[in-house]
């Protein structure tokens, strides 16, 4: 599943008149980075989540004949849900005896996405969540086991964890990609979760009953393309100049 429905408030004016999801990079729209870095990565199905300017994302896959492979959209046009929302509101497309892959429009990596859903399937976690040591405010604390256990934001000091007497300094700092791998019986976990809600809210919820798991790959390069800066990096490195 593609994150492609966000607002895209950081790259204003860029996305008052297109969505995120088909500004260019070396030529080609976000979205379709992602599409062929999954197709490459033996994804076949691929699941859509629309909202603003989402007309635009239809025209653009018809279009391109939805580059030769399966995708079906999750259409949240009247409502924006939120990654978690996101995910339950796709559960008919991604329900089944198979994980599925999350992955936001906007992050550019190096990572290898089938080793990533392999590594998933032979630990077998609730999901595994490609994570990094790259600096930023807020981050995904693991214990040694790489199971999650809570967060933090550097910036306000406010700390999230349902363990009693969490200490957070004894936990491992890891900022969270935007790619994980997920196991279907996620939903059974969400039935009492309505509406628009984060999936990592959704993670700390749940983390003390369950297996949320880190996958830290060595040599990551990850770009989120969310800032107008982040979008001439990108450029530089899809085009090597």
């Amino acid at each position: 599943m593609i994150f492609a429905a966000g607002l895209g408030t950081r790259l204003k004016p860029l996305t008052d008149t297109t969505p995120k999801a088909l500004l260019p990079i070396g030529g080609k729209p976000m979205l379709e980075h992602v599409i062929l870095k999954l197709k490459d990565a033996g994804f076949h199905q691929i699941v859509i989540n629309i909202h603003h300017h989402g007309q635009q994302i239809l025209d653009f896959l018809e279009a391109n004949n939805n580059f030769g492979i399966r995708i079906n959209i999750s259409d949240e046009r009247d409502y924006l849900l939120d990654t978690g929302g996101g995910i339950k509101k796709a559960a008919r497309f991604l329900q089944g005896n198979e994980p599925f892959l999350i992955h936001n429009v906007d992050i550019l990596s190096n990572v290898d996405l089938r080793h990533l859903y392999n590594k998933h399937l032979e630990t077998n976690p609730l999901a595994t969540l490609l994570v990094s040591k790259r600096n930023t405010s807020r981050y995904l604390l693991f214990n040694k086991e790489n199971k999650l256990c809570g967060w933090r934001n550097h910036d306000t000091g406010e700390v999230k964890s349902y363990y009693p007497d969490f200490d957070p300094r004894q936990y491992n700092e890891y900022a969270f990609s935007g790619v994980h791998v997920v196991s279907p019986q996620i939903f059974e976990w969400m039935e009492e979760w309505t509406g628009k809600f984060s999936i990592i809210n959704f993670y700390l919820s749940i983390c003390a009953k369950t297996n949320i798991h880190a996958y830290e790959m060595e040599n990551l390069r990850l770009l989120d393309v969310g800032k107008p800066d982040t979008l001439e990096k990108a450029e530089k490195w899809i085009t090597g100049k």
